[in-house]
């Protein structure tokens, strides 16, 4: 399934008409993502990703996008916080981890600590551009937690 997603990401491309928009890269392997969202009344309705990435980092990214495209905000948060929390070895509910739907099958990164930064990229990507109150992340802004 982690190769599927990554040779057939989901929602990849760009949105003409994003309401918010963020560009994050991972130093330590090179891994870019662009994030852009469209978020209408509290819920997101539309999310597309471009950039480059290792497989991880891609099918992460196509993974989250099905996860939170058409949930409100604070679920698609709550999510965020969630797959970190997962990715690093940590016991997640099961109601939140049928929640992250195919994204819970990369649990298993939490062997890989080099790996982590890949698969968070996205979350972390989506949980500032949901925070940012402009919509817009300041220039430069990149990941580095």
């Amino acid at each position: 399934m982690i190769l599927d997603h990554s040779s057939h990401p989901h929602h990849r491309g760009k949105l003409s008409d994003s309401t918010q928009t963020i560009e994050m890269n991972n130093p330590t392997c090179g891994d870019v993502i662009e994030l852009e969202l469209i978020v209408k009344d509290d819920i997101i309705t539309d999310i597309a990703f471009s950039g480059s990435g290792c497989s991880i980092s891609t099918a992460s990214a196509s993974m989250m996008t099905d996860a939170v495209v058409g949930k409100p905000v604070s679920e698609a948060e709550h999510l965020a916080v969630i797959f970190a929390q997962m990715v690093q070895g940590n016991e997640i509910p099961e109601k939140d981890e049928e929640a992250l739907g195919d994204a819970a099958m990369l649990s298993g990164v939490a062997k890989f600590p080099a790996r982590i930064k890949c698969s968070t990229l996205a979350w972390k990507a989506l949980g500032k551009a949901l925070t940012n109150e402009q919509g817009k992340a300041r220039e430069g802004q990149f990941h580095k937690d």
